[in-house]
């Protein structure tokens, strides 16, 4: 049994336990080319597309905090309800982050128009595996968003209805990759 204090330290820095797990075997994942990574050409990208579960938390932080930075950017959900806003305690933690998501409403996958320099950049390995599989997305260029993150961290598990302190850490960790994201992909500034 895992002691109380250890528990804490887990769901603060990684969601959940099951945060936790899916990052250490995401590592794996990316290792071993199993996560569904189409790398793109730099050159090519002119439009950043961030892609989540429901376009409510991560993706819709990332989005907006890339735009504010310069970047042409977009986001959708997988499973998401069209027009849904934000989570309200994400949008609360963005707010003390200087990120506004008071005006984002939520995207879904079917309502998403792909346009040619669109690179996908999802949360989670099994969000790339669904991508892969929908015939009309499978052609884009897809990664994962934390492999621009410092540290890496190839799994940002979704911090819907989770504690403040992890969603905190989530938010931060997705905005320490807009920089790495305008320096490698410079052609989707806006």
């Amino acid at each position: 049994m895992m002691s109380p204090g250890l528990s804490h330290r887990i769901d603060a820095r990684f969601g959940t336990t099951r945060g936790l797990v899916r990052l250490i075997l995401s590592y794996g994942e990316t290792t071993l080319g199993l996560a569904s990574v189409e790398e793109p050409d730099a050159e090519a990208v002119r439009r950043l597309v961030f892609v989540c579960h429901g376009n409510i938390c991560r993706s819709a932080f990332a989005d907006v905090a890339a735009a504010e930075a310069g970047l042409a950017t977009a986001s959708f959900g997988l499973s998401a309800s069209h027009g849904a806003p934000a989570h309200p305690p994400v949008v609360a933690i963005a707010g003390e982050m200087g990120i506004d998501l008071g005006r984002h409403r939520a995207t879904e996958r079917e309502a998403y128009q792909p346009q040619p320099g669109d690179l996908l950049l999802a949360m989670e390995a099994r969000q790339l595996r669904r991508i892969a599989a929908d015939e009309r997305l499978a052609h884009l260029p897809r990664t994962l968003l934390g492999l621009y993150t410092r540290p890496v961290m190839p799994h940002l598990h979704d911090p819907y209805r989770l504690n403040d302190p992890y969603t905190r850490a989530c938010l931060q960790r997705i905005a320490s990759a807009i920089p790495e994201l305008s320096s490698r992909f410079p052609k989707a500034a806006r």
